[in-house]
């Protein structure tokens, strides 16, 4: 197995920079490629690629170019309550860049595994009987920015079947941490104290 390169999309978040230093951590010689719509505000030692990914054509040449054996895909507009306040941005924009980079690797034809990360909010509102949860839990979205989450999800079955990409989807529950915005629930009461 050779050297991995990573793209690793939404690279200002607050997530990206934990699973960085994860990589670096593991892998000394991986290659790593961010792409943001604006450069990170902590430390990034590697390439960086200023881009909205809702420009298709954009996301073709950087996936071209890097030829990635990775894309982890963190970018995402991720709060439940700002779908809620703008419900057409929200899903067009979780969903929109999804589509754009499984394009530009179905396109591109190269083995690229996609880290498609989902969230828990698919879910919906779970009985407490039925916790912990297991992933044959039925899906049942409530908000606008859940039912963009689980359409990737859906949307990420759909490429792996008809197209045979590698995507591995994940249903991810909040997490918290050092370096989260305060716009967040838990960091802003900490800031509080």
């Amino acid at each position: 197995m050779g050297i991995n390169r990573y793209l690793i999309t939404g690279v200002a978040g607050f997530v990206a920079q934990h699973f960085i230093a994860r990589i670096e951590a593991a892998e000394s010689e991986a290659e790593i490629l961010g792409t943001d719509k604006a450069p990170p505000l902590f430390p990034f030692h590697h390439r960086f690629c200023a881009l909205n990914l809702l420009d298709s054509d954009g996301v073709e040449r950087m996936i071209l170019e890097l030829q990635p054996t990775r894309i982890v895909h963190f970018a995402s507009f991720s709060s439940v309550a700002s779908s809620w306040q703008d419900p057409a941005t929200s899903f067009a924009n979780n969903m929109t860049i999804f589509l754009n980079i499984l394009e530009a690797v179905r396109k591109s034809d190269m083995p690229s595994r996609v880290l498609s990360i989902g969230s828990s909010e698919g879910y919906g509102n779970v009985d407490p009987s039925r916790v912990p949860l297991t992933e044959a839990e039925p899906l049942n979205p409530i908000s606008p920015y859940a039912v963009a989450r689980v359409a990737q999800e859906h949307l990420s079955k759909v490429y792996a079947k008809s197209f045979g990409l590698d995507i591995v989807i994940t249903r991810s529950f909040n997490h918290i941490g050092p370096g989260q915005r305060t716009d967040f629930v838990v960091p802003s009461i900490v800031r509080q104290f």
